[in-house]
């Protein structure tokens, strides 16, 4: 066990831009006395929006809200004395905006829940083979990785591809990077050189500088633009730090593990579940079985599988509150959990499930399929999620152990699926493991840990930076049902 990392004199305070597929945050982190706090200033919502025929991301909108929040954030740290120290921006993945020469984003990006891609999986494969592929970038297939996604534009000639954190970061400071951790969802990412795949961009007829120089977690990336900083009332000198900007390696670097042999679930809109390892699995069988070697924090590899997640519930909620249902969350969870085990099940990593629709008839008809009957009540459809996604967490353990050779002894759940306790307790059963849940905020949490080391208000490597959050914030704790008896 790692003992606790120091911090230096008087702490440090940071502002994480956190944005998810469907709300975001800004927060403020603090790191004083061997602990790191957070505090939300604002708050916004995020979606998909049908625009110019697809399904998009209102970026100019998500845009200035990440400026309200930092214009909060300044105002809540002059409020207290504070000097923001500097800004670390994490989202979701593969999703990116083109610019042109001027620095102009060309249109509003694409959701990776737009349909475009799956058009363009086959010609991407007739030019570079799916075993070659996976050989070289180790990434997980799913039809809207960004390949695919570049697949589909009409001309590339004269644009640069900014994935969303590296846009955000390039409006804020004029400076055109792609963070390593991101830029390894890509599919033109070299998992084991740690550089882009260039010999990809050129075999599908991508430019060669389609994307801008990579940097690492902790890089600095830029100060503010001069413009920006007086509209968000912070100094020109404030940085912003190159984080995990694909928010799974901002999560997975929080993990409040304590040994190395560990298994992780990021629960939330979607599950992100796997292995923490030092090199990547890029053996056929891995590939045959869809799993993925992203980068992490420190170089380290996220071996993992994309899973479906707890977006199929909050759409059944979306679907049922416009039906006059509105029971919340805990009383809805407290009823599925009254319901017997051995019910219907779904596979959640059906592609059926992606784009926003009726999702408790797709749900229905999906265990119709199976020759299985769900009841239309919506506490047998919540168990039927909860049952299928600690069910397919369990198969995603067992198979990342094998083809990783490992053994773990833990799952260690964070995010927002870690407050839902039905979730833990049935993948505590289903996979035999004890199940530590929290913290919720870890993505956050691991926002700030990178950019406080880079400040040199906390020191050590990942093993340090864990035993500070174990050290922070309550965890609770769930045996399999077996080991209770």
């Amino acid at each position: 066990m790692s003992t606790r990392p120091e911090t230096g004199a008087g702490g440090g305070v940071f502002a994480a831009v956190d944005i998810g597929a469907s709300s975001g945050r800004v927060i403020l982190g603090r790191t004083t006395g061997g602990t790191v706090d957070l505090e939300v200033v604002h708050r916004f919502p995020n979606g998909v929006v049908e625009l110019d025929g697809g399904l998009r991301w209102d970026f100019d909108a998500l845009f200035a809200e990440v400026l309200a929040g930092l214009a909060a954030a300044a105002t809540v740290a002059a409020s207290q004395d504070e000097t923001i120290t500097s800004i670390g921006i994490d989202t979701w993945a593969v999703d990116y905006g083109l610019v042109n020469a001027a620095g102009q984003l060309t249109a509003q990006p694409f959701s990776y829940r737009d349909d475009r891609s799956r058009a363009a999986v086959a010609p991407v494969h007739a030019k570079l083979d799916p075993a070659r592929l996976y050989a070289t970038t180790g990434l997980q297939f799913l039809q809207f990785n960004t390949l695919y996604q570049l697949a589909t534009e009409p001309d590339l000639t004269g644009l640069q591809a900014l994935l969303i954190p590296d846009l955000i970061a390039f409006l804020l400071t004029g400076q055109r990077r792609t963070e390593a951790t991101n830029a390894s969802t890509t599919g033109l990412f070299d998992a084991v050189a740690g550089e882009w795949a260039t010999g990809f961009l050129a075999e599908l007829g991508l430019p060669k500088k389609l994307f801008p120089p990579l940097v690492q977690p902790g890089e600095t990336v830029g100060t503010l633009l001069p413009d920006v900083a007086a509209n968000v009332g912070l100094p020109a000198t404030t940085t912003v730090v190159a984080v995990g900007s694909h928010d799974t390696a901002s999560a997975v670097a929080a993990v409040p593990a304590q040994a190395k042999d560990f298994a992780y679930i990021s629960s939330g809109t979607w599950s992100l579940v796997g292995l923490e390892l030092d090199s990547p699995v890029l053996t056929e069988a891995s590939r045959e079985a869809n799993f993925t070697n992203e980068r992490g924090v420190d170089g380290t590899i996220r071996y993992l599988r994309n899973m479906g997640g707890l977006w199929l519930l909050s759409e059944c909620q979306r679907s049922w509150a416009a039906e006059g249902f509105t029971q919340d969350l805990p009383a809805l969870l407290a009823a599925a959990a009254a319901l017997p085990s051995g019910g219907p099940q779904v596979n959640p990593d059906d592609p059926y499930f992606i784009a926003p629709d009726n999702m408790p008839a797709r749900i229905s008809s999906a265990v119709k399929v199976t020759g299985d009957i769900l009841p239309a009540d919506p506490a047998a459809v919540t168990r039927c999620i909860m049952d299928s996604l600690a069910a397919g967490y369990a198969r995603t353990i067992r198979d990342a152990e094998r083809l990783a050779g490992r053994t773990v002894d833990v799952v260690h759940v964070v995010g927002g699926g870690s407050q839902n306790a039905l979730l833990c307790q049935l993948t505590a059963d289903a996979t035999g493991k004890r199940v530590v849940a929290g913290p919720v905020e870890a993505t956050a949490l691991g926002n700030v840990l990178v950019q406080a080391r880079a400040a040199g208000q906390v020191s050590g490597g990942l093993a340090d930076l864990r035993s500070l959050v174990v050290g922070s914030h309550a965890l609770l704790e769930f045996t399999p049902e077996l080991a209770r008896r």
